[in-house]
C-alpha cells in the first residue's frame, strides 16, 4: 500500500480524499497545519505529499520548495485556485504537478497513481551522472565554464541559478541537435515528460531571457515545432 501525507486544513475535504483513495489502496496521512508538515514527511516517509496552497503557518508554496530541497519525492499541489501564475510558480518550486480541487476523483487517482510509479521508475534505475569537470564550451560570445559554473557572454557574467545552469549546459552539450521535453526532464530531473509539465518551457523561457535571445523569435535556443528545443551553435557571435 502507498502512503501519502495530505496538508489540507479544511477537515472535510481531508477526509473526503483520504476515504476516497484510500479504498484503492493508498494510505493518506492529513496534517492541517503547514509549519508541522515538514516533520510529519520526516516521520512517516511518504510515497509522495498532497499540499494545499492556503495554508496555516506555512503556505503551500513555500513548503513545496523547504520539502524539494531535502526531499527527492513527488509533491503535488491540489489547490482550488485556478491561476496560470500559481501554476507556474509550484513548478519553479519544485512541484511535479499542480491540480485543482475540481478535478474527478478519479482523475486525481489517476494523477497521482502516475507519479507514485514514474516515482518507483525512477529510484530503481541508475542514478543519473552529476555533472563533472570538463573544459569550458565557447560558442563565439559565449562561454560555459563547468567547473567554476560561470556563464559569460560578451565578457559580463551571466547570473543563472543551478537548474538553470544545469539547462544551458545540457543544451550547449548537445549543440545543433533537438532536445525534447523527455529528454530534457529525463536527463536533469529524472522523470518522464507526462505532457503537462511546464517547467521546461519556463526555465527555457528564462535562459532565453538572460542571454539576450529574442523572446519572439528566438534564435540561439530556438523551438522546434512539435520536436522541442535546439541550441544553435553558431547564434552567439552575434
Amino acid at each position: 500500500m502507498n502512503k501519502i501525507v495530505y496538508v489540507e486544513d479544511e477537515p472535510e475535504v481531508g477526509q473526503l480524499i483520504a476515504a476516497y483513495l484510500g479504498k484503492h489502496d493508498i494510505e493518506v496521512i492529513v496534517e492541517p497545519r503547514g509549519d508541522r508538515a515538514e516533520e510529519v514527511v520526516a516521520r512517516e516517509k511518504p510515497d509522495l505529499v498532497l499540499l494545499d496552497i492556503m495554508l496555516p503557518g506555512k503556505d503551500g508554496m513555500t513548503l513545496c520548495r523547504d520539502l524539494r530541497a531535502r526531499w527527492q519525492g513527488p509533491i503535488v499541489l491540489l489547490t482550488s485556485l485556478d491561476s496560470d501564475m500559481n501554476h507556474i510558480l509550484s513548478l519553479e518550486m519544485g512541484a511535479n504537478d499542480y491540480i485543482l480541487k475540481t478535478t474527478p476523483p478519479a482523475v486525481l487517482l489517476a494523477r497521482v497513481r502516475l507519479h507514485l510509479r514514474q516515482h518507483v521508475a525512477t529510484s530503481s534505475e541508475t542514478p543519473a551522472p552529476q555533472l563533472t569537470p570538463h573544459k569550458a564550451l565557447r560558442f563565439g560570445t559565449l562561454s560555459i565554464d563547468p567547473v567554476n559554473r560561470q556563464v559569460l557572454l560578451s565578457g559580463e557574467q551571466v547570473a543563472l541559478s543551478t537548474a538553470d545552469f544545469d539547462l544551458l549546459w545540457e543544451l550547449a552539450t548537445h549543440a545543433g541537435q533537438i532536445m525534447d521535453r523527455d529528454a530534457l526532464l529525463k536527463n536533469l530531473r529524472g522523470v518522464s515528460y507526462d505532457g503537462m509539465d511546464r517547467s521546461v518551457d519556463v526555465a527555457i523561457s528564462r535562459l532565453r531571457k538572460k542571454l539576450l535571445d529574442n523572446a519572439t523569435e528566438p534564435f540561439r535556443i530556438k523551438t522546434v515545432r512539435n520536436k522541442g528545443y535546439l541550441f544553435a551553435p553558431h547564434a552567439w557571435d552575434l
